[in-house]
């Protein structure tokens, strides 16, 4: 659990740096498994696993690999010690209703595995018509360095505004985000972790990670916590997800057109994000809104 010097700490930062936060015995089977789940191609004709910074056109010669939600492709994954202790830390930080909304795992290649460009994780969201209240912890599967992309952060950054992002060189081909606001990158904060050790950030926080130069792969594993998001009055819009053309997110709607929605219904079911009401309506929005848009797209495809 958090000092209250620590949670002064986050609120001022907008991050923190956890020592010792996991057992490596733990990790290195995190690893194992992870990696396996990448060799095999897992979850990718449902578009959870493809490059977040190519066009995604070659599963062999890919820049940054994501694994969106492993945990629901490997049983393994749904007990971990480290997701129980991070649960504690993200209901000290955002109140007792936070729970999990999202997991995902990045591998950078040896070598040419690219920088995640500056972003704010809240600039992802699916819908921008709710108001978002989320921690991030990053873990590192074995030493992170400046040289293999350690996490790095904007301190107070979080404080602010969302900002405007854009896809990397305006190609919507590429699913990565990066902020296309002025900031002071210099003032940038590295957060090196030994393996055992995470970071956590708010969801506003401008961070970056940067390419991996050394000759091993770097692995990280990141779980996000939320209380139920609140729906905004004042309406806005991401048009930088509006215009996104990823190859995986084609594959994403031929696989929830196929029934693979009520698939990630019952997994989300098993996650347990049904339990609090208010999360249940956002939810519920989110369903009804796929659901339109699949239902539009089938009779456009008609004759």
């Amino acid at each position: 659990m958090l000092s209250a010097e620590s949670m002064c700490q986050f609120e001022q930062n907008g991050f923190l740096p956890l020592l010792d936060f996991c057992d490596p015995v733990e990790l290195r089977e995190v690893r194992r498994i992870i990696g396996d789940l990448f060799r095999r191609g897992v979850g990718r004709s449902e578009g959870a696993q493809y490059d977040m910074l190519g066009h995604d056109d070659d599963p062999n010669s890919q820049v940054q690999p994501t694994l969106i939600n492993p945990q629901h492709f490997s049983s393994q994954l749904r007990s971990l010690d480290c997701r129980v202790r991070a649960a504690k830390v993200a209901r000290q930080l955002l109140g007792a209703k936070a729970a999990p909304s999202f997991e995902h795992v990045i591998l950078k290649p040896a070598g040419r595995g690219g920088a995640t460009p500056w972003h704010q994780d809240e600039a992802y969201r699916a819908d921008p018509n709710f108001a978002y209240s989320q921690v991030s912890f990053w873990i590192p599967l074995q030493h992170a360095t400046e040289q293999n992309g350690c996490m790095q952060f904007i301190s107070g950054s979080h404080k602010g505004d969302l900002l405007t992002h854009r896809s990397p060189k305006n190609d919507p081909r590429v699913h990565a985000l990066e902020c296309a606001a002025d900031f002071a990158v210099a003032s940038a904060v590295a957060c090196p972790m030994d393996m055992g050790g995470a970071t956590v950030h708010h969801g506003r926080t401008l961070h970056f990670a940067g390419p991996n130069f050394s000759t091993e792969p770097r692995y990280a594993y990141i779980m996000a916590f939320e209380v139920p998001p609140v729906p905004l009055r004042n309406k806005r819009s991401f048009v930088w997800n509006d215009e996104k053309l990823a190859a995986h997110l084609a594959r994403r709607r031929g696989w929830r057109l196929r029934g693979g929605i009520f698939i990630e219904a019952g997994r989300k079911f098993r996650m347990g994000l049904w339990h609090q009401p208010g999360r249940f309506v956002f939810e519920l929005r989110r369903g009804l809104r796929a659901l339109w848009f699949y239902a539009t797209a089938r009779s456009k495809d008609r004759p």
